[in-house]
C-alpha cells in the first residue's frame, strides 16, 4: 500500500495539470428549469428564444426557453425516430435545422438534418429531413453550422487527434444523400459550433476551450479558455453577437462569454491575404470541395487528457501489484 501511496503522490500534479484549465469569468443567465432537459448537446439563441435538444436516447424533440427566466415555453415534437441528434443550427423563417449526425462507433449510413418550425409552444409538426453522408466515410459529428446570409449547412466532424469541416451541397435533397465535402482541418473533439450574424467569422468549442475562425479561409483568429461546466457542449451566437454555452445536467447553467479584446480586435481587422476561394466557389453540389491546410488548428487539450490517462494507467497496475497476495 506504501508504494500506491508514493505513487499517487508522484502522479497528483500530473493529473491536476492534466484535468484543470485555465477559465474566462462565469456570467451565468440562467438554468434550465425543466428536468427534461438533461443532456443538453446544442443551443441556439434566436434573440427571443434560446433553442436546445437533448443528446441520444431522447425521442425527436427539441425544447423553446426563455432567456430570461429559463423556463420551457415549448416541447417541439416531429414525425420519425431520432437515433443520436448532436446538433443544430439557426434556419430561415422561424425554424431550425436539427442534426441527427452522432456516430460514436463510426458506422452509421443514416445521418440526417431536419429543418421544423419552433415557437413558444408545445407543438407537433412536420419536419423535412435531408440525409447526409460524408465523402471519406462514416465518423461521429456533433457540429452543425448554418451561413447566416446564403444559408449553406457546415458540419463539423468530432475526432480526438483532430476533426474536419465539411461543407453541405447548395441546394440539398430529400431522396438521396446529400454528400459532405472537405474544406480544412478543426481541433479535436468538437461538441458545437456556430457562425457569427456577420458572416465572415465562426466559432467551435470543445468540453474546455472555444476557437474562433475568420471564414472562408477558416484562418484562426484566436483561442478562449472557457469556465467549467459539468460537461459544457453547446454553444451558440445570437443575433446581437453575444456568446452562450450550455452543459449536460439537470437544471444546467447556460452562461455567457465574452471573447477577449485581442480576438474582438483581430475580428474586426481584416486579414493581410485574401482567401484562395468561398466554399460556394470551390465546389458545386456534385463536386469535392478543395480541401484547404489551415495550419494550427490542432487541439492541444488533446494531450492532457492523454497524459491523464497513461498517468491512471500507471497507477492502476502499480495498485493491482500492491494488492496481489506475497
Amino acid at each position: 500500500m506504501r508504494r500506491v501511496l508514493v505513487a499517487a503522490a508522484i502522479a497528483a500534479p500530473f493529473l491536476m495539470g492534466a484535468l484543470s484549465a485555465s477559465a474566462a469569468d462565469r456570467d451565468v443567465v440562467f438554468r434550465f428549469q425543466d428536468p427534461a432537459i438533461l443532456e443538453s448537446s446544442a443551443l441556439i439563441a434566436t434573440g427571443d428564444l434560446m433553442v436546445t435538444t437533448n443528446d441520444s436516447g431522447d425521442s425527436a424533440r427539441v425544447f423553446t426557453v426563455d432567456p430570461d427566466t429559463g423556463a420551457t415555453l415549448g416541447t417541439i415534437s416531429w414525425g420519425g425516430a431520432a437515433a443520436d441528434v448532436e446538433a443544430m443550427a439557426p434556419a430561415r423563417g422561424g425554424q431550425v435545422w436539427v442534426a441527427d449526425i452522432g456516430d460514436n462507433l463510426g458506422k452509421r449510413h443514416d445521418i440526417s438534418v431536419t429543418r421544423i418550425p419552433v415557437g413558444p409552444a408545445d407543438a407537433t409538426v412536420s419536419g423535412t429531413t435531408y440525409p447526409l453522408e460524408f465523402r471519406d466515410g462514416p465518423r461521429d459529428a456533433e457540429a452543425l453550422l448554418a451561413h447566416p446570409t446564403t444559408g449553406r449547412l457546415y458540419v463539423v466532424s468530432k475526432g480526438v487527434l483532430g476533426g474536419q469541416f465539411y461543407v453541405a451541397p447548395k441546394t440539398l435533397r430529400t431522396a438521396a444523400p446529400n454528400r459532405l465535402t472537405t474544406l480544412g482541418a478543426a481541433p479535436g473533439l468538437v461538441t458545437d459550433g456556430a457562425f457569427f450574424p456577420d458572416g465572415k467569422h465562426l466559432v467551435v468549442r470543445t468540453y474546455s476551450r472555444a476557437v474562433v475562425y475568420r471564414f472562408p479561409s477558416l484562418e484562426v483568429v484566436g483561442t478562449v479558455d472557457l469556465p467549467r461546466q459539468q460537461q459544457g457542449e453547446g454553444i451558440a451566437v445570437a443575433p446581437d453577437g453575444r456568446i452562450y454555452l450550455s452543459s449536460e445536467g439537470v437544471h444546467a447553467e447556460v452562461l455567457r462569454i465574452t471573447l477577449p479584446k485581442k480576438i474582438q480586435q483581430a475580428m474586426s481587422t481584416e486579414p493581410s491575404e485574401s482567401p484562395t476561394a468561398t466554399p460556394s466557389e470551390a465546389s458545386s453540389p456534385g463536386e469535392t470541395a478543395e480541401s484547404q491546410d489551415q495550419g494550427e488548428t490542432d487541439d492541444p487539450e488533446v494531450f492532457p487528457w492523454v497524459i491523464g490517462g497513461l498517468v491512471g494507467v500507471v497507477m492502476l497496475i502499480v495498485l493491482v501489484r500492491s494488492l496481489r497476495p506475497r
